[in-house]
């Protein structure tokens, strides 16, 4: 019997009112979370991920009610433990209240994270939970959970510094292009220009988004401060050399 169909028949109504699609999906994900073993719980965490990148958007905004609903701390289990910790303030209650507060849907999003390529998939969910909070205000815990969890794996320790150069990916220089907002960059030669000798650009990426700047910086090498910055979006501009410049100004 596979994963999905035990635990659909062990949870009976919990899941009920939905479409066979997020019943599975939900299914999984409890399986997932009542999972010790890394080796099975990857897997199921990888089924789980693929189950919701299948889902049309109304499954989807089932999901996310079904994680709203379903996956929060028991506010009786929440009462009983802050009870206890005010009766008796020791550590052990204060561990307990401290479990009994985080709701199943973080532990649910940080075994999602164990699939390969779980991290760009919880960046693309909470994109995608970002989109429908103005007419699904309910949802805002389960974002809330995500928005706690990302801004761990993604603090400054975790990240690190590339420059990025004409020889770095195709991919990462078509983002470049692609999310450049300051001061956008038109085709390949102008990419190309201020990717020259006089020119730095640097990008923070995330070990599991190894093609996904986060945020980068361009930077140019000039002789004397320049007052306007277009001088330095001209792709028919000089190259200048290492002898002549003398500033390096953060344009973009």
């Amino acid at each position: 019997m596979s994963a999905v169909s035990f635990f659909r028949r062990l949870l009976g109504g919990r899941h009920e009112g939905v479409e066979r699609p997020t019943h599975d999906l939900l299914s999984l994900c409890d399986a997932l979370l009542s999972e010790r073993g890394e080796y099975a719980s990857t897997a199921l965490a990888r089924d789980a991920l693929a189950a919701y990148q299948g889902l049309d958007e109304r499954q989807r905004d089932a999901f996310f009610d079904a994680l709203a609903r379903n996956y929060s701390p028991s506010p009786q289990v929440v009462g009983r433990a802050a009870a206890a910790y005010q009766a008796e303030p020791t550590a052990e209650n204060l561990s307990r209240l401290q479990d009994s507060v985080e709701p199943a849907r973080q532990e649910l999003f940080r075994r999602l994270n164990m699939a390969p390529g779980g991290t760009a998939a919880l960046v693309e969910m909470r994109r995608q939970l970002l989109q429908g909070l103005q007419t699904h205000p309910h949802w805002r815990a389960a974002d809330a959970d995500l928005l706690h969890l990302l801004r761990s794996w993604f603090n400054r320790g975790f990240l690190r510094l590339e420059r990025i150069d004409w020889r770095t990916s195709a991919i990462v220089l078509e983002k470049l292009m692609q999310y450049e907002a300051v001061h956008a960059i038109h085709g390949w030669r102008e990419l190309r220009r201020r990717l020259e000798s006089d020119r730095r650009c640097f990008a923070f990426f995330h070990p599991q988004l190894p093609d996904e700047p986060i945020i980068f910086i361009e930077v140019a090498l000039v002789r004397g401060m320049s007052a306007h910055v277009q001088p330095l979006l001209d792709v028919s501009s000089p190259v200048g050399t290492a002898s002549s410049v003398d500033c390096a100004m953060f344009y973009s």
